[in-house]
C-alpha cells in the first residue's frame, strides 16, 4: 500500500507542476515594429550666410570666412573651391 500512495503523490505533484507551468507562460502576442523614420532623399545648402560668406571647399574640407566647417565630413565636388 505505501509505493501505491507514494506513486499516487508523485502523480498528484508532477500534475501540479505541469499544470502550474502551463498557466504560468501565457499566450505569444506578436506586434508589428513601427516603420523606420524616413530619410531625406534632398539636401539643402544654405551657400551665403549673414555675414556674406560663401560656403566653400578646400580639397574636400568645407570652409565658410577662412574657418573650416563640416565636422570633417568630405565636401561634394559640386561646392565650388576657394582659390
Amino acid at each position: 500500500m505505501r509505493t501505491t500512495t507514494t506513486a499516487l503523490t508523485s502523480a498528484l505533484v508532477a500534475s501540479a507542476a505541469a499544470l502550474l507551468s502551463a498557466l504560468a507562460a501565457g499566450p505569444a502576442v506578436a506586434r508589428p515594429e513601427p516603420a523606420p523614420e524616413p530619410t531625406p532623399t534632398a539636401v539643402s545648402v544654405r551657400v551665403a550666410d549673414d555675414l556674406g560668406c560663401a560656403l566653400r571647399r578646400i580639397g574636400t574640407q568645407f570652409v565658410r570666412c577662412d574657418d573650416l566647417t563640416g565636422a570633417g565630413v568630405p565636401a561634394p565636388s559640386w561646392i565650388p573651391e576657394q582659390h
